[in-house]
């Protein structure tokens, strides 16, 4: 078995969680016994079984994969449409199979809806974002596959330690993300938070009033950027109070999952992808002004030393031996 792991972002564009859990699949998947590498796209004699795409795979290219014996394990993060309420959902799903019939196909295809008919496995990082496609994409439902991401082991190997005052909210520093908003609720509660990551550019209108409110307020937002030793990063998981992400639109979160692996309350926005993931065991802010969310991050704060911190989450090498699991049923079926 042969497994080429496809990616249509380049991560020197766009770092994050995406970027992490694309490399630790790769290596999770070798430690599983697959043989697995980048999908070369320049060299022509690359050879292989199974073709991991990161994203909606345009269907065209999955019909050229399998028209070449090559399976197609498709694993789009429904980010957006995951954080969408039920009436969106409707409204979206209606708008959607009206166009498809009004419109000429030439038309419709750009979106690659067909994608998940034709792929012959979908992965889902939560059981909401499987119901998704195949509730809204029509994806086959045997062929929806749910693993979500892993952890390190070191977040699942670290020691407890004495736990601070500071909540801690590790994300790139981004609209969606909502760490400007979240530093404007956290003035308001006088609640100390601590936000690690930083912005895809400087530059970026959203981040420099992150930074101007952090200036202004050092008591209260601690900024000093990204921490790239992860060991480090899992220490502040440890002696931090709580952690805290309250983005308008997420999948599953690995900065929540690094944190539930250190024992570390969570305090996530109450949008479908967190129910889904953690359900009764981690504590729930809607997602609104600043001045509505400061009573929830300020309870928050209070009662975290006496909340049951989140089951632990599971290993990379155990998600590397569920996908490999997933391939393999891929390459038995027929067709």
């Amino acid at each position: 078995m042969k497994v080429l792991i496809d990616c249509p972002t380049p991560f020197a564009l766009a770092h994050g969680g995406a970027q992490i859990q694309i490399e630790q699949t790769l290596t999770a998947l070798k430690a599983a016994g697959v043989e697995a590498e980048p999908l070369r796209w320049w060299d022509d004699s690359q050879s292989g079984d199974i073709i991991h795409h990161f994203g909606r795979m345009p269907a065209e290219l999955i019909r050229l994969a399998q028209q070449k014996n090559i399976k197609v394990v498709m694993a789009e993060l429904l980010t957006e449409q995951g954080s969408r309420s039920p009436s969106q959902l409707r409204a979206q799903k209606i708008i959607s199979g009206a166009v498809g019939l009004v419109m000429p196909r030439r038309f419709t295809a750009a979106f690659n809806w067909r994608s998940y008919r034709l792929a012959d496995a979908c992965i889902a990082l939560t059981p909401w974002e499987a119901h998704l496609m195949s509730c809204l994409f029509g994806a086959p439902k045997e062929r929806v596959h749910v693993v979500p991401n892993g952890v390190e082991d070191v977040f699942l190997d670290s020691a407890p330690a004495v736990r601070g005052p500071w909540l801690v909210c590790t994300a790139t520093i981004v609209e969606r993300k909502r760490v400007l908003e979240l530093a404007e609720t956290a003035v308001i509660a006088r609640t100390p938070v601590w936000v690690i990551g930083k912005p895809y550019s400087d530059a970026d209108p959203y981040a420099q009033r992150f930074f101007v409110l952090a200036k202004q307020h050092p008591q209260i937002i601690r900024y000093e950027g990204v921490i790239q030793d992860r060991a480090v990063l899992a220490r502040i998981y440890r002696e931090a109070r709580g952690f805290v992400l309250l983005s308008g639109m997420e999948s599953l979160s690995l900065s929540a999952l690094e944190a539930a692996a250190c024992e570390c309350p969570l305090l996530l926005g109450d949008l479908p992808w967190a129910r889904s993931a953690f359900g009764g065991h981690a504590s729930y802010c809607p997602v609104v002004a600043p001045g509505r969310a400061a009573a929830f991050l300020r309870k928050f704060h209070d009662e975290a030393p006496s909340l049951k911190p989140p089951p632990r989450p599971a290993s990379w090498p155990e998600i590397g031996r569920q996908l490999k699991a997933v391939y393999e049923r891929v390459l038995a079926a027929p067709g």
